[in-house]
């Protein structure tokens, strides 16, 4: 990762509602090779969404490695199951299905919390990852963290589980309740991000007035900074669809935030902002309207 750059990109190019659009990828029917494909000659880092609902294969990533350019980065969401979420276990490969019971596999939204099961996905996704890792071509696995995950000492314990588990892949982690960022609580949890080498997520999403959402608050905790924007919507951010992330950011906004860039960037080696909100082709227009405006500042 270069030196004090501001890197851009989305956190999907083939959502379903972007390629509905028409909006960005510029012909119809075009497969998941055109599709990556050009988007990687429009920005150089994207964020992987489809890994939080089902591990990505060997195969996939081998893919995806050979369809991009040189220093092109991916970054992963983490497997679902591994932030607390509940997953949909017919999406588990074969392997992993047969740890689990007969009752487990009958449940349509399961939550795991067996040691041994968490172990053998979080095995899966970094065995996967292996080939982006190997085309220095991997980023960061991003941890988004459910609004239900607050700040108390068994979560900070697994914060640091959560890294054992990737075996040294560089994680960052995103909280979506705001007891973690209270003027009681954000020292303490940056200062423990810094001391275990964790990488902050500074996100912008909708705020409802109390902990139950996360403040804007920009941050470093590691030599990287990461900017990850949802967009404003709250009458649609509850929502389980791409719908959460109806919002546009307006211009004045994103010079807002592009501001928010430039002095997270005075203090890291590497920035990246990184748009999700990604309903209708929202994302990849604010970012290139994003990278404009930056280009501008720095002329």
């Amino acid at each position: 990762m270069e030196s004090g750059v501001i890197r851009i990109g989305t956190c999907s190019w083939a959502e379903k509602s972007l390629i509905e659009s028409g909006s960005f990828h510029p012909q119809e029917g075009a497969g998941s090779e055109e599709r990556l494909r050009f988007y990687a000659s429009h920005f150089d880092t994207v964020e992987v969404d489809s890994s939080y609902y089902t591990l990505p294969t060997l195969h996939l990533a081998r893919l995806w490695a050979k369809r991009t350019p040189e220093k092109f980065l991916f970054h992963i969401r983490a497997y679902g199951a591994l932030t607390g979420h509940s997953i949909d276990p017919g999406t588990l490969p074969e392997e992993l299905r047969e740890l689990l019971t007969a009752a487990d596999l009958a449940q349509e939204a399961l939550h795991i919390s067996d040691p041994a099961q968490l172990r053998a996905m979080a095995r899966a996704l970094v065995t996967a990852l292996a080939p982006l890792k190997n085309a220095h071509k991997l980023g960061f696995i991003v941890f988004q963290f459910p609004p239900w995950f607050t700040y108390k000492n068994a979560n900070r314990d697994y914060l640091l589980y959560c890294k054992e588990l990737m075996t040294g892949l560089p994680i960052a982690v995103e909280f979506r309740h705001g007891s973690w960022l209270t003027r009681q609580h954000a020292d303490e949890t940056f200062a423990f991000l810094r001391e275990h080498r964790i990488s902050y997520i500074s996100c912008d999403e909708p705020q409802y007035g109390n902990l139950t959402t996360a403040p804007l608050h920009p941050e470093i905790t590691t030599s990287i900074a990461y900017l990850r924007l949802h967009g404003r919507n709250s009458e649609t951010w509850r929502q389980r669809s791409s719908l959460s992330n109806n919002y546009l950011y307006g211009e004045q906004e994103l010079r807002m935030l592009a501001a928010t860039a430039e002095r997270l960037s005075a203090k890291a080696r590497t920035t990246f902002v990184m748009f999700n909100n990604c309903h209708g082709g929202h994302a990849v227009r604010n970012a290139l309207q994003m990278r404009n405006i930056l280009r501008a500042e720095r002329l």
